[in-house]
């Protein structure tokens, strides 16, 4: 994230003519030229200071009379923004108010389906702090394979500017975060991009070079990857794709191009970065025909996985419509998809992947304006939808979406407003199976589970480089037939992440000790989509 905090126009201009300075050297396409891997520059944008822009008005467009959201029944005892989805089901979400001050703290808070699996109708509970000294705002996150969750980096962290390095690792079952140390020579991280790869290791990227490093959970330490890079990472999106790499659009930051239109694939094999070809239009902001280099803010929007085997990128434009590109994961090859209405767009906002197959997404003005429309791709067209109530005094980068195990979509937007979103009925061809060797499962015990389609066809979430909420990993739900009351056991130790897999992944099952007995129907969910339910017994 960059200027979006309200500030005197001399110090807008002051940043403005930083912009300028910083970025003002020749370059050359595919060219890794300018800022060196190692270097550590202090980017305008790093002051914790957002330039204040000219109001902006969104288009009239004919909207569905009904509302699909409900806002939950129980308010969170503060203003929430970034929200997870860990592996028993329960979602943690960080306290979080960027309406006004670039506001964040430590603290985090659980919501806890009721007895019945209603995520509308749970109720909050503060959960362990970060360290007193880290509390940032627009970070990396990831929900690992154990099912622990790191976070790593932030902007604006604990009211302040600048990018912090530091990170924390969160265990669900202890209650407790542990301090994470950067990457060795990592002096700042920021809001930085962060994905699990197809075979569980987290990689994280540093938002002001082009290095990137993968986690070991085990020692918390990293290891350098990702070399090769064309670009720095700040601004972009990654999506992880089928084959088991990573797909991003490069967004010229301290390179710019107005015409640039590189994409770029990691190979985690090779462990390295490379410039696979240009996108057909341009997805990050240039600012080309309203200011130029100058005006750029560089932003993009998410780029989500979809059913059809395509990509769905979305963009920003400061000097209108935004453009979207469609990417075919089986031929490798790009196509033009339709620009948003009137002046719409994405820089930095949320989409999720409805168990129908569409893609929800959440736009707004220009760049950073209020007024923000919904839409949905269904594959072929843009539908705008009715958006929850706070959307119209919101700007896209405010919200924060998140796949639910019900097929549900939660949302955030720095208020304790939470509204949860329920699509129209149907489930694209992708429903997990799953089986455990006894039908007899006792309470408080560990199982192994294996199945298939457990990771899901799609990471699920998408948003940009600043927030990261994916769900690709199997959640199991236990209804007891007696009393219809819902459990969600806890998974842990999946042997696989990757999208879009058909082949046997195995987990572990933590059958919770407080639930009832007798017999219940089984359930393994994916990106919100169960498996058929079957029988058996809780002893």
């Amino acid at each position: 994230m960059d200027t979006r905090k309200s500030a005197s126009l001399s110090l807008a201009a002051v940043l403005a003519t930083s912009l300028i300075i910083f970025s003002s050297f020749a370059q050359v396409p595919g060219t890794a030229t300018g800022l060196a891997v190692n270097a550590d520059p202090v980017l305008p944008w790093a002051f914790g200071v957002r330039v204040p822009l000219v109001p902006a008005t969104p288009p009239t467009l004919p909207l569905p009379p009904q509302s699909q959201w409900t806002r939950t029944t129980h308010n969170p005892p503060v203003n929430v923004g970034t929200a997870l989805l860990l592996t028993d089901g329960t979602v943690i979400a960080h306290e979080e108010s960027d309406l006004s001050g670039n506001v964040a703290t430590n603290k985090w808070y659980k919501l806890t389906p009721d007895i019945n699996g209603s995520y509308i109708n749970g109720t909050w509970s503060q959960i362990a702090s970060m360290a007193s000294d880290y509390g940032p705002l627009f970070f990396a996150s990831s929900v690992l394979p154990d099912g622990r969750v790191v976070v790593e980096g932030g902007e604006y962290n604990q009211f302040g500017g600048g990018f912090t390095n530091k990170g924390a690792i969160y265990d669900p079952v202890a209650n407790t975060w542990t301090s994470v140390s950067p990457p060795t020579g990592w002096n700042a991280i920021g809001d930085a991009s962060s994905i699990v790869l197809s075979n569980g290791q987290m990689m994280l990227a540093n938002a002001i070079t082009r290095q990137a490093a993968l986690f070991n959970p085990m020692t918390l330490t990293w290891t350098p990857t990702g070399s090769g890079k064309f670009d720095i990472n700040d601004e972009e999106t990654w999506t992880l794709l089928p084959n088991g790499k990573v797909l991003t659009v490069d967004c010229y930051v301290q390179m710019y191009q107005s015409n640039g239109k590189n994409y770029e694939l990691y190979d985690p094999i090779s462990g390295t970065w490379s410039v696979a070809g240009t996108t057909p239009v341009q997805l990050w902001d240039s600012a080309a025909s309203c200011g130029g280099q100058g005006s750029a803010s560089f932003e993009i929007g998410p780029a989500l996985l979809l059913p059809n085997g395509t990509v769905f990128a979305t963009g920003a434009n400061r000097c209108g419509a935004a453009h979207t590109a469609i990417y075919n994961t089986n031929s490798g090859t790009w196509t033009t998809g339709p620009d948003f209405p009137g002046n719409l767009g994405i820089a930095d906002g949320p989409s999720a992947l409805e168990p129908n197959g569409k893609m929800l997404m959440m736009t707004s003005p220009l760049i950073f304006q209020n007024g923000s429309i919904f839409f949905e791709w269904d594959g072929t067209s843009l539908t705008p939808v009715a958006g929850p109530p706070n959307a119209p005094n919101r700007s896209c980068f405010q919200g924060h979406l998140l796949l639910l195990p019900t097929g549900q979509i939660m949302y955030t937007d720095y208020t304790n407003d939470v509204e949860i979103f329920t699509p129209t009925p149907g489930n694209y061809n992708w429903v997990p199976s799953a089986y455990v060797k006894s039908p007899a499962l006792i309470r408080g015990h560990t199982y192994l589970i294996a199945g298939t389609k457990l990771n899901g066809l799609s990471e699920g979430s998408s948003y940009g480089d600043d927030v990261q909420c994916a769900t690709n990993y199997p959640i199991v739900r236990l209804t007891n037939v007696a009393t219809g009351h819902v459990f969600y056991c806890r998974t842990h130790d999946h042997s696989r992440m990757g999208v879009g897999y058909t082949g046997l992944v195995k987990t572990q099952l933590d059958i919770p000790a407080n639930m009832e007995t007798g017999p219940s129907n089984f359930e393994v969910i994916a990106n919100g989509i169960p498996s058929q339910p079957y029988m058996i017994q809780v002893q």
